[in-house]
């Protein structure tokens, strides 16, 4: 952390420029968490004995029970952001992320799971007094943000722990309320944020200095930089995945709770294939794309929850849509870890690439984004459809999307906005 008394002035353009990182690392890190568990085999059937198939099984919840906390984490970046006065950002770089794209070598990548996979978790998760190192394979030397002068025109902070990013935030917080007072910073409308009212798993609103750093120590604790005796944390949890595996792996060595998914698959031939995974095979393809198809409207939905007062009906509709598919992205990414790659990859499979648009933001409030909202659905629901039904995975998909469906004509969309001449 800088030293506060020396520091250049604080600025809401720069501390919202870093909560738009932390916004970004939030999503990625519940990208490649969901994505490893989504590579998960289930139960005696896809050849694990009783006692590995329960541990993949706790394994599993455990790495989507992480995965959620990551959700809310983003959405209380999102809500201080918004008590700001700004606009949440919901994109993202696509995966993998080029070398020192984030500070302190942290690599970012898709990966199914695996020791090296877990550990680098563990290693992303360390808290502060921890040297685990990272996983084989996800080492990096990307370089190290260069220092700049105090510049009108916002930098990214350097850091070596995610943690440390967390309480340089806090800091900036403190500073700004030190130079405009309080109710200056905290100007935005509490009614647009999102929180536990609307979907389940958010926290209370933004009003102040008190409860945004209460969120930001939340984040911490609870995961990035989370001293080691806080229990529950994500480190204390990752830790006991990668322990039980080692103790499994030792008793059987051909013990593979995983697919062989591919390491960063992409859906198009890219300039550069170095450390991707070109996805071929026709059923896999169609599979990642309504996968990817249903990711970009849930967050899409989610954003539209920020234009909308708490007051407001939609407000709860779109953000149940949204959690909605994510239940959907699980079926669906689930199919593709057990389809091939293509012929290009022997003996690899597909998976969900998480492909970011080039803007997921909320569309204007009003009937016309309910008009967006129901055509995108009902094309996702077609897709799903036109998939192999004997799948249950297909199946539970199919019947998802044609419940979202109809969830979003059933409910009376809002009357138009006129605008006075």
């Amino acid at each position: 952390m800088q030293d506060i008394q020396s520091a250049p002035p604080a600025s809401r353009e720069k501390l919202m420029h870093a909560l738009y990182e932390a916004a970004e690392l939030e999503q990625n890190l519940m990208c490649t968490y969901l994505y490893a568990a989504f590579s998960l085999k289930d139960g005696e059937g896809e050849g694990l004995s009783a006692q590995e198939a329960e541990a993949v099984a706790r394994w599993r919840r455990t790495i989507l029970d992480v995965a959620i906390d990551e959700m809310n984490h983003l959405v209380a970046v999102w809500n201080i952001t918004a008590a700001l006065g700004g606009a949440p950002q919901f994109g993202r770089t696509n995966f993998p992320l080029s070398p020192g794209y984030l500070p302190a070598g942290i690599s970012v990548k898709l990966a199914p799971f695996g020791d090296e996979v877990i550990q680098h978790f563990i290693h992303l998760e360390r808290p502060q007094s921890s040297d685990e190192p990272d996983g084989a394979g996800f080492e990096t030397a990307g370089p190290s943000r260069t220092p700049v002068p105090p510049r009108l025109t916002p930098a990214g902070y350097d850091y070596a722990m995610i943690g440390i990013f967390y309480e340089t935030l806090e800091d900036e917080l403190r500073r700004l309320v030190g130079q405009l007072g309080e109710a200056q910073v905290f100007c935005g409308e509490p009614a647009l944020q999102l929180t536990a009212a609307q979907v389940g798993m958010a926290g209370d609103p933004v009003t102040g200095l008190e409860s945004a750093l209460a969120a930001l120590k939340r984040i911490v604790e609870e995961g990035e930089g989370a001293p080691e005796h806080v229990d529950g944390s994500h480190f204390q949890r990752f830790v006991a995945v990668r322990d039980e595996l080692r103790e499994l792996t030792a008793r059987n060595p051909a013990f593979a709770p995983a697919w062989p998914c591919a390491e960063n698959p992409v859906l198009r031939k890219p300039p550069r294939p170095e450390g991707r995974v070109w996805l071929e095979d026709p059923e896999a393809v169609a599979t990642v794309d309504l996968a990817n198809a249903i990711y970009a409207l849930a967050l899409r939905l989610l954003g539209g929850t920020y234009l909308i007062p708490a007051q407001d009906s939609e407000k709860a509709l779109y953000a149940g849509c949204a959690i909605g598919l994510m239940h959907g992205i699980a079926h669906v990414a689930a199919r593709a870890a057990r389809l091939p790659a293509g012929a290009s990859h022997p003996g690899v499979n597909a998976g969900i690439t998480f492909t970011a648009l080039r803007n997921a933001a909320a569309l204007p409030h009003g009937p016309s984004a309910r008009r967006f909202y129901v055509e995108r659905v009902e094309e996702l629901a077609g897709v799903a459809a036109s998939l192999d039904q004997s799948d249950p995975h297909c199946r539970s998909a199919s019947a998802l999307l044609d419940k979202m469906v109809q969830r979003l004509k059933g409910t009376p969309p809002p009357s138009p906005t006129r605008v006075s001449r």
